[in-house]
């Protein structure tokens, strides 16, 4: 892996939080290009659309959480996990914005603020040590996962298209999830875990309007 120093670092996470960044180039196809589109209701595109924008804010999120934690960790393998898993939530991120465009609403004017806030919070748990960082990381994915287990449940019958990517996302989440505890992360205190939590609605109930 090539070494970059605290200059070369600081250009690269400055160029992420630029808008081009939002929209990535996938590696894997959407799980959802091959499912026909299906009649909605004006109130279901919405519903569907303030959804998909709050699971494209989480990718967004899990960009800069997992790019702050790289900055702060002290392990290379640990950075290169890290930056594993910053690659693999791209896809997620643009199979959002791909469906978001389908649904003809916009992504989260609020981006850069999410970006710069979630890369900072990364930043400091990563300066706390590899362990806690990767606990971190795991106690994100957990509840990303339930969070989209419940999105399942709250999106449209008909939209199919929005539940095959969640579906997929939610598989991998999970996946990502283990991968940190099996580096060594330990988990947190719950009073961190609350915290996160409440962080997160939040951030749904912003994301889901704006």
């Amino acid at each position: 892996m090539r070494e970059y120093s605290l200059w070369d670092k600081w250009i690269l996470t400055f160029d992420k939080i630029l808008p081009a960044k939002w929209d990535p180039l996938t590696t894997r196809p959407n799980p959802a290009t091959h499912i026909p589109e299906m009649a909605l209701t004006l109130s279901e595109r919405k519903h569907a659309a303030g959804l998909m924008r709050i699971n494209h804010v989480g990718e967004v999120c899990a960009q800069a959480l997992y790019q702050g934690q790289a900055f702060g960790a002290r392990s290379v393998v640990i950075q290169e996990k890290l930056q594993k898993a910053a690659q693999e939530e791209v896809d997620h991120l643009h199979w959002c914005q791909e469906r978001l465009e389908e649904l003809n609403a916009h992504t989260s004017y609020l981006n850069p603020f999410w970006y710069i806030s979630a890369w900072l919070l990364g930043l400091t748990v990563g300066l706390l040590g590899d362990k806690i960082s990767l606990g971190f990381l795991a106690e994100t994915e957990h509840q990303v996962a339930r969070h989209l287990t419940k999105h399942l449940e709250c999106l449209p019958t008909l939209d199919k298209k929005s539940r095959a990517i969640v579906e997929q996302m939610r598989l991998e989440e999970i996946e990502h999830a283990s991968t940190a505890e099996n580096a060594g992360g330990i988990p947190l205190p719950l009073l961190i875990q609350w915290s996160m939590q409440a962080l997160a609605r939040c951030m749904k109930i912003i994301a889901y309007r704006i």
